[in-house]
């Protein structure tokens, strides 16, 4: 009995083993596949991959109820006097002229105004607007002509990899519509949640957007136009979540890699050295 019998990986006298010039090329060949493969994979277990998953939740239950909103519309062609923000929701709420985080920049020499605001909605169904419902006195024709640069909700998302509809509004250009007409748009909002490798939470909103456009009147005559956002929230939520190979299937890769290839090699090169001695036993049957 000896412990050498449990062994193998049994050794080949290096006496007995014939070096060629196939084999040399085949080694070669081998090793570089091996290497490009092994970087390969090696570039893939350093990444990180993100996962997506739906449910039905509402992923951020210490917001207190509240979605943030950053809105920043331009509308050239409307004093900042005459501009404001109202809101209304099935809450109960109705503000107008919310002023709270909000700035007016004049443009064209004060014939414009870039309305920027930073606020907050309930999560019910309801609307926010721009119009001139706060002003003082009502213009005689208000024109509702606008550019929209950003409307989103929540957190901002800056994840490379992270594709979706975070800020869909971004360049909705008006300014060929009609002056007295309202805009609505109509949007469906999705609560999404991004966790990075460490576990870090952070909540957004992505939405899909429909808009129309029309001239309203009642039996009083024409109503005062007014740019709309009427928002409704969907069950479902959509998370990211980023996620790192894990080292056992690093190390199983690699090891399918090693052993796959040069088993591979082995076959190839035993073919190749195989039919190189049949045809050369051939040959010298020829010249007999």
């Amino acid at each position: 009995f000896s412990s050498f019998r449990f062994d193998i990986y049994r050794k080949v006298p290096k006496d007995l083993t014939q070096p060629t010039y196939t084999g040399a090329i085949i080694s070669v060949c081998c090793c570089l596949f091996i290497l490009f493969l092994f970087l390969s994979e090696l570039t893939g277990f350093i990444a990180t991959e993100i996962v997506n998953e739906l449910y039905v939740d509402d992923p951020d239950k210490d917001s207190g109820g509240k979605i943030e909103v950053n809105l920043n519309i331009s509308l050239p062609n409307l004093h900042c006097e005459l501009v404001g923000l109202d809101i209304q929701d099935e809450m109960g709420r109705h503000e107008v002229g919310h002023i709270d985080n909000s700035m007016k920049i004049p443009l064209h020499n004060g014939d414009g105004c870039r309305f920027e605001g930073h606020f907050s909605i309930n999560k019910v169904p309801g609307n926010f607007h721009v119009s001139t419902h706060s002003a003082t006195a009502q213009p005689q024709n208000p024109d509702m002509t606008h550019v929209i640069h950003k409307l989103s909700f929540g957190d901002k998302l800056q994840v490379h990899n992270v594709h979706g509809a975070f800020n869909a509004l971004e360049g909705a250009d008006k300014l060929s519509s009609n002056p007295l007409a309202s805009h609505d748009y109509i949007l469906k909002i999705v609560p999404t949640v991004y966790e990075d490798i460490s576990g870090k939470q952070r909540y957004s909103y992505q939405y899909t957007v429909a808009n129309k456009e029309y001239v309203a009147y009642s039996h009083t005559g024409r109503i005062i136009p007014a740019i709309w956002f009427r928002y409704d929230l969907s069950p479902i939520t959509v998370k990211y979540t980023e996620r790192r190979q894990p080292l056992y299937r690093f190390i199983t890769s690699i090891c399918a890699i090693i052993g796959g290839t040069f088993t591979v090699a082995g076959i190839l090169d035993s073919c190749i050295f195989t039919a190189s001695e049949a045809w050369k036993k051939i040959q010298l049957g020829k010249m007999q």
